[in-house]
């Protein structure tokens, strides 16, 4: 959990916060999330993570697009010893990450985004939280 802002550099190298990085044991699978953000998982969500998207039925175009946009995006990312990860260009490409970017908690997984994305998604949203929360089924406070 939480928001944390830090710098990408030209090569490509992000870190992590320790806060985040003390969970992950030396590295973490990065692939492409959803609204525009790269996700992040510990080897103990991504593997659960990735039998669930293959156990869903490949006769469907929509699942075979999934696995294939999903899987083929992924890669696992080592921390170095300033506790960095070092994401691959396409996914940088991808998730327009620059400069300034967002590592935010999301439950089981993290999201880094572009700072520039991050808060226009942000901005956005957050005057309909309250009606988000009233929408879903089955959750109260």
């Amino acid at each position: 959990m939480g928001e944390f802002k830090h710098s990408i550099d030209a090569k490509g190298r992000l870190t992590i916060p320790s806060k985040i990085r003390n969970q992950c044991q030396g590295s973490v699978y990065v692939a492409r999330g959803f609204d525009g953000c790269l996700a992040f998982y510990t080897k103990e969500e991504w593997d659960p993570f990735c039998a669930k998207l293959l156990s869903l039925p490949s006769n469907k175009k929509e699942v075979r697009k999934a696995i294939r946009f999903t899987i083929s995006s992924a890669c696992e990312c080592e921390f170095d010893k300033l506790g960095r990860i070092n994401i691959p260009t396409n996914l940088r490409t991808l998730a327009h990450l620059e400069k300034e970017c967002v590592i935010i908690g999301a439950g089981n997984h993290g999201e880094i985004w572009s700072q520039e994305k991050w808060n226009q998604y942000y901005n956005d949203n957050q005057d309909s939280y309250d009606d988000i929360l009233e929408s879903l089924d089955d959750f109260s406070l």
